[in-house]
């Protein structure tokens, strides 16, 4: 990130702007939203300019701007839309210690305007650091027509209510008033009775919270997906949302973490195969600690929470605790890592099943049946299967496996890092060793992809 957004308090500062053409015009229109003092220097400002003056919108002085034009000035926009002129006049403002923005001009630039949705004082900025104006100027308009022009009234009265809604505990029971005034009582009130309805309805639903019990603590079981933020379901997204904690795993990627409130508390218990680990009853105790002190814990997984990730012991300890749970289901790293090679799993004259294994569980390497396994066109999605590579070729081979059956693995499934790596029953450690995968990732036996599965007729006859 270039360019750190800020939102700066104008009331009562003076910004000073050069230029009184077009460029000048589109920054004025922006700037006279703010309650600064505005000062334009242009010789031939243009009539709207003028007009603004007249008004006393701003304070227009009819010539160059000058060395000590811009000192005290909080920002200076250069805005002749001359690149000589604007380099002589951002050159004082700097000279001065004042901030500057040079129009259409990034790299002269010490700050950039971002595009802004104004719902006042609900003012959404979008920025894109130069790179894609008509980007910003699209999600701009996107975000135009999903907020109503109700939104800034709304949030003009619930500001001026905030000092009452402190009889309210602060956190949770404070953010369910807010919530439900912003997203249920208050838009019905207002769209009914005007800014009055709006008013009054604050003050019937104050007294409805106060009476209310304090809600209790809750355990929700949440799929993250493979990685990807936008394989995330809507429930997860409003399971984040109100989220108290969040105890996640090593393989939640930091896109989905960032998604969180970022007044949740955030615990990392990752665990790795053969390597440091919180052990399985911390976590459940934590779980279980966090909900009883009345928290909304959303426990996190990569993938889907029923997949390997021994849900089954962290409900126990909620049942037995007296916590109440929910799952909310992932899209699961099988689906998102097929995807990924333009194959599906099962496929009609190849194989109506598939398998889906772990590579390793609590004692070590897993036992599957293998005899099953080994047989022509069976296919299985390992999980945890990169460090027993050769545990499992040496198991399928002993049952008669062919050298040259296909193994995929795919790493980092749906995120932009991913890789996919063919090889062949035969060769999979090896070619494993030689590829130093480092992130999760997901094999398939029995599975290439989709162009490269084209070739494997001449691959095996050459492995015969």
């Amino acid at each position: 990130m270039q360019h750190f957004p800020i939102f700066l308090a104008m009331d009562g500062q003076r910004l000073v702007l050069s230029g009184g053409a077009d460029a000048a015009l589109a920054k004025l229109r922006l700037l006279m939203k703010t309650t600064a003092r505005i000062e334009v220097y242009a010789p031939a400002p243009a009539a709207e300019i003028e007009g603004w003056a007249a008004e006393g919108r701003l304070e227009l002085l009819r010539r160059p701007l000058r060395a000590g034009d811009v000192q005290g000035a909080s920002l200076f926009y250069a805005a002749d839309e001359d690149e000589t002129e604007d380099a002589r006049t951002a050159a004082i403002a700097r000279s001065e210690g004042v901030l500057v923005n040079v129009v259409d001009n990034l790299e002269d630039s010490q700050f950039i305007t971002p595009a802004i949705v104004d719902r006042d004082p609900v003012t959404v900025a979008i920025g894109t650091e130069g790179a894609a104006p008509v980007l910003a100027r699209a999600i701009k308009a996107d975000l135009e027509a999903r907020l109503p022009v109700t939104l800034g009234p709304l949030a003009r009265i619930g500001k001026g209510f905030r000092k009452l809604a402190e009889a309210l505990p602060f956190g949770r029971a404070r953010r369910d008033f807010w919530a439900d005034y912003y997203f249920n009582a208050g838009p019905r009130a207002i769209d009914r009775d005007g800014e009055t309805g709006a008013r009054e309805a604050l003050d019937t639903l104050l007294d409805r919270h106060l009476a209310r019990q304090q809600r209790e603590g809750h355990v929700a079981f949440v799929g993250a997906g493979p990685g990807d933020p936008e394989l995330l379901t809507l429930k997860a997204r409003r399971a984040l949302d109100e989220a108290d904690v969040v105890i996640f795993d090593r393989l939640v990627s930091k896109e989905i973490l960032e998604l969180a409130r970022r007044e949740a508390t955030m615990i990392d218990v990752g665990k790795e195969g053969f390597g440091p680990s919180t052990s399985q009853e911390t976590i459940d105790a934590l779980i279980v600690e966090h909900a009883k002190g009345g928290a909304q814990v959303v426990r996190l997984k990569s993938g889907d929470p029923t997949v390997f990730g021994r849900l089954d012991e962290e409900i126990d300890a909620c049942e037995a605790a007296g916590v109440t749970w929910h799952i909310v289901p992932g899209i699961t790293a099988a689906s998102a890592a097929v995807a990924g090679i333009g194959q599906s799993l099962t496929k009609r004259g190849r194989n109506s099943s598939v398998r889906f294994l772990t590579g390793h569980d609590v004692a070590g390497f897993a036992d599957h049946d293998w005899a099953a396994l080994a047989r022509e066109g069976e296919v299985a999605a390992i999980y945890m299967g990169k460090k027993s590579a050769r545990f499992l070729q040496g198991r399928l081979i002993m049952h008669g496996a062919d050298r040259a059956t296909p193994v995929t693995v795919i790493e980092n499934a749906s995120r932009p890092d991913q890789r996919v790596l063919l090889t062949t029953l035969d060769t999979l450690p090896a070619d494993l060793a030689e590829a130093k995968m480092t992130g999760p990732a997901l094999t398939f036996y029995g599975l290439a992809p989709r162009a490269a599965a084209l070739a494997l007729p001449d691959l095996q006859k050459e492995l015969a």
